[in-house]
C-alpha cells in the first residue's frame, strides 16, 4: 500500500519577478520522497489555478501548493477552500503578503522545507460580493494603485513605489457608508482594509493586529491626513505599529455593508471590478494550510 502523501505543485510561470522559474529543479533537489509524490502543473490564464486546484481536491491530493505570488496565492485558495486539501505556498510574487503572515520564508528553499516538515492549521476566508480572499481586500487609493500597477507593465516592488510616489499627491479622501455587524458608520477616508491576514505584502502592516484564525476581520480606516504626515505614516506601516496612529481606526467584525463612490477594488493585491455596494463576510475556519512548525 502506498503510504506517500499526493502533492500538486500550482506554477505560475509569469509570476511576480521571475523567482518560480527554478522550481522543477527545487522540487528535484529538495522534496523528500519518502513522504510525498508530486506532480506539477502550470497555468495558463487568469482563474486557471483555482481550477487547477478545484481538480486536484477533487483527486484526493492532501496539499496543493501554490508557487508565485498574491494573486496566485488567491486562485489556489479559491479552489481548495471547504475541502480538506491543504494548501501550501512557494512565495514568489512580488509582495506575498500572505505568505509573510504566516512567517513562510521568502527564501524558496527555506520554503520548501516548510513543506517537507511544516504542520497543517485552519484558517478564516472572508467572502466580497462574489469574490474570495483569504489575506486582504481593500478599496480607496490601495485598489488605486492596484489598478495603476496592473497597468504600469514592470512588477516588483519599486516599481510598486514609483506608481505610489506618482498618485499620491493627486489622491484625495472619500466618503464611504460602513453597515459593520449592523451599526452604521459615515467615514472619511483615504483607504479602507478589510484585513484577514496583517499586511499588504513587503511587510507592509495595514493590520498589524489582524488574526487569520479567529472567526473575524479587522476593517483598517486610514483616515483622511495632511501631507506632512504621510513620512510618519509610511514609517509606522513598515515599523509594524500602526495601529497606534491617530489616523488609523481598526474595527473588529464579521459582516460588513460597503457602499463606495467608486467601482473599484483590489482582493489580495490583485484589482477587481466590484460595483459601489460590497457585502463582506467571514467564512470561519475554511481554509487549510502549512506553516512552520
Amino acid at each position: 500500500m502506498n503510504s506517500k502523501k499526493k502533492i500538486c505543485f500550482i506554477v505560475n510561470p509569469i509570476s511576480g519577478i521571475g523567482r518560480q522559474k527554478v522550481i522543477e529543479k527545487l522540487i528535484d533537489q529538495l522534496l523528500d520522497r519518502t513522504l510525498f509524490e508530486y506532480e506539477i502543473q502550470y497555468t495558463k490564464a487568469a482563474k486557471h489555478a483555482t481550477e487547477l486546484a478545484r481538480d486536484a481536491a477533487s483527486r484526493s491530493f492532501d496539499i496543493v501548493v501554490a508557487v508565485g505570488g498574491d494573486g496566485s496565492v488567491n486562485e489556489t485558495a479559491k479552489g481548495l477552500i471547504g475541502t480538506k486539501t491543504a494548501m501550501a505556498i512557494i512565495p514568489a510574487g512580488s509582495g506575498n503578503g500572505l505568505a509573510r503572515h504566516l512567517k513562510i520564508p521568502i527564501d524558496l528553499k527555506k520554503a520548501m522545507e516548510v513543506i517537507n516538515s511544516g504542520i497543517i492549521t485552519t484558517v478564516d476566508s472572508i467572502r466580497f460580493n462574489d469574490e474570495t480572499f483569504v489575506n486582504v481586500a481593500g478599496i480607496g487609493f490601495d485598489a488605486h494603485i492596484g489598478w495603476e500597477f496592473a497597468k504600469f507593465g514592470k512588477r516588483g516592488f519599486s516599481s510598486y513605489l514609483k506608481v505610489i510616489m506618482r498618485e499620491f499627491p493627486k489622491y484625495k479622501a472619500r466618503k464611504y457608508e460602513l453597515e459593520i455587524d449592523g451599526k452604521t458608520i459615515y467615514p472619511e477616508a483615504f483607504l479602507i482594509s478589510f484585513a484577514n491576514g496583517s499586511q499588504w505584502g513587503n511587510n507592509a502592516y495595514i493590520a498589524p493586529t489582524a488574526d487569520i484564525s479567529d472567526g473575524i476581520m479587522d476593517i483598517a480606516i486610514l483616515k483622511n491626513f495632511k501631507f506632512m504626515s504621510a513620512l510618519s505614516i509610511g514609517y509606522k506601516l513598515f515599523k509594524g505599529s500602526l495601529h497606534e496612529s491617530a489616523h488609523l481606526e481598526i474595527i473588529k467584525a464579521k459582516e460588513v455593508k460597503v457602499k463606495q463612490p467608486s467601482t473599484i477594488a483590489h482582493i489580495d493585491g490583485e484589482p477587481i471590478e466590484i460595483g459601489n455596494e460590497i457585502l463582506i463576510k467571514v467564512a470561519p475556519s475554511s481554509l487549510n494550510v502549512i506553516i512552520p512548525k
